[in-house]
């Protein structure tokens, strides 16, 4: 929205022109999304608190997260919205990779709020089962994969460019790059929510 904003002026004052470059952007959506984090995130953990939105722990994990029983949870709708209201800000929304993005981060987000939702409401420690959580995250993937591979207009775009190597390049082809997507998605989302104190 911003660098919308900013391409407008840009042809009045070239200042304005400094927010075309992605790395000024990248730091000023980082110092927005902590600013914003820090400013009402105190307030969210005492409304939380205040709600008793605490999670039950689970009896069958390690005894040291028994400590951790009623701590706020939920919290990731904070970083949720966050990163949201920073990537409409400075975002290139002309992009239709930003808007995968944030759908895919949304969506992987309502599956973490529906298993935080079943833990306090419910009392129900497990929350959404593994294989519901499983299924869930296979569509969004599937269906993000199947998006970028339908929507590829040079073969480049369902290549895997290797990191650092510019010029080692796997053609995967859709059903292959559908199949990678799938792997990154679901497996970045899994690790992430294992590494997660209480889960």
């Amino acid at each position: 929205m911003l660098l919308l904003l900013a391409q407008w002026l840009g042809s009045e004052v070239r200042a304005f022109n400094v927010f075309n470059y992605l790395t000024l952007r990248t730091v000023l959506a980082m110092a927005t999304s902590l600013c914003i984090s820090l400013m009402l995130g105190p307030a969210v953990i005492r409304k939380l608190t205040a709600l008793k939105v605490g999670q039950a722990v689970r009896s069958d994990g390690p005894q040291t997260h028994l400590v951790k029983a009623g701590t706020p949870t939920m919290g990731g709708t904070l970083i949720l919205l966050s990163i949201a209201l920073t990537t409409l800000l400075w975002g290139d929304l002309s992009n239709r990779y930003v808007w995968l993005v944030l759908i895919v981060l949304l969506a992987t987000g309502v599956i973490g709020f529906v298993d935080d939702y079943k833990k306090v409401v419910y009392k129900d420690p497990k929350g959404l089962s593994g294989k519901a959580k499983m299924f869930w995250q296979s569509i969004i993937a599937l269906c993000a994969g199947l998006f970028l591979a339908n929507t590829a207009t040079l073969p480049a775009n369902t290549e895997f460019i290797v990191p650092f190597f510019k010029h080692i390049i796997y053609p995967f082809g859709a059903i292959g790059f559908v199949v990678l997507t799938y792997l990154v998605i679901v497996g970045t989302s899994n690790a992430v929510n294992l590494t997660d104190g209480l889960d």
